[in-house]
């Protein structure tokens, strides 16, 4: 059964958000943190507006619309939106042969519905002949308090290994309207883990432009690199200005794009004599840790990491600030495990 969850289909506004009591309704909350500006429905309001200008451009859902942000589209442009119900198996085979026609779809649904349900559909009928389709994974990692049968929590792991497919685990609402174009203009398959509903604003105060395959420094700092993806990156940030506190000098080298990894980057600032950490919203086993982890071996250069991430266990049910302090994903828990380091 698909859990509901909180959407809002008012255009994109940026709004700070009141202090949050732990109700059952955390179960779902934002993932943004106190105070923080956000962005609604950011991957849907990006998605209608480059449709505008390229009429190709289609959308699937699997009786999720209004979960993954995909109803923003559907309103917009709804003579192009096709809702499958609930057989990802079968959207995705759609999406496959609406491609072969020039189409390009971004076919939507929660990641554990899209890796382990519909994984032979996406690797033999959309990645074996490289056509491009842009599969949407809503509620990826801990970003929902649903359990193991709604957290996908190994969703990189199960798809690092399929031959062609790019990767992206965007951080913020920034993140997202720039990855949306981008993914659009890959010519090959591509799954991005979604962030929706009310998704933090962040990356507009460091300069940043969304480059597929490319890793971007965010923050120097010459005590501790942080090399993060997703929702952890927008943590590392805040980490890193607390720690300045304590005299710790953190830098913030966020990943977007898991697939292909820059490696070039991660080699270069791997190098410079920091504490490196892994921050991933994402089990320890088989995502953004391994990655960097397998990037240095290969390269023959002999650095630590510690790896911040879920870990390799399901996860418990509960209100998500919660489950974000027990499993370590909380600022306050990053902080921590830096001093424990240093």
């Amino acid at each position: 059964m698909n859990a509901p969850v909180t959407s809002n289909t008012n255009a994109p506004v940026t709004s700070t958000n009141a202090p949050r009591k732990l109700t059952t309704s955390a179960m779902i909350a934002s993932i943004a943190e106190e105070g923080q500006r956000t962005a609604r429905a950011p991957f849907g309001h990006a998605l209608a507006r480059i449709a505008e200008e390229r009429p190709e451009i289609v959308g699937l859902s699997a009786d999720l619309a209004k979960y993954t942000d995909m109803h923003i589209f559907r309103e917009a442009h709804p003579g192009r939106f096709f809702q499958m119900g609930m057989a990802e198996q079968s959207m995705l085979g759609a999406a496959a042969g609406l491609a072969e026609v020039g189409l390009v779809p971004f076919a939507s649904t929660y990641s554990v519905f899209a890796t382990r349900r519909a994984y032979d559909f996406l690797c033999l009928d959309i990645a074996e002949p490289g056509l491009n389709v842009n599969v949407v994974g809503a509620l990826p990692g801990l970003t929902t308090g649903y359990g193991p049968s709604h957290q996908a929590t190994e969703d990189l792991a199960i798809l690092r290994g399929m031959p062609g497919l790019t990767i992206v685990d965007p951080a913020d609402s920034v993140d997202i309207e720039q990855a949306v174009p981008a993914l659009a203009a890959a010519p090959g398959p591509t799954y991005l883990r979604l962030l929706r509903g009310a998704v933090p604003t962040v990356l507009d105060e460091y300069d940043y432009r969304f480059e597929l395959g490319r890793a971007a420094e965010l923050r120097t700092g010459r005590d501790v690199l942080f090399i993060s993806t997703g929702l952890m990156t927008t943590r590392a940030l805040t980490a890193a200005k607390e720690l300045a506190a304590d005299h710790i000098d953190a830098a913030v080298l966020h990943v977007p794009t898991i697939k292909p990894l820059d490696s070039e980057t991660i080699l270069r600032e791997t190098a410079k004599g920091r504490l490196v950490v892994t921050l991933e919203n994402h089990t320890v086993i088989g995502g953004l840790a391994e990655s960097v982890a397998s990037c240095l071996a290969y390269a023959g250069a002999g650095v630590r990491i510690v790896p911040i991430g879920l870990p390799d266990a399901f996860l418990a049910a509960g209100a998500l600030p919660t489950l974000h302090d027990r499993y370590g994903l909380s600022v306050s828990a990053i902080k921590s495990r830096v001093q424990q380091e240093l």
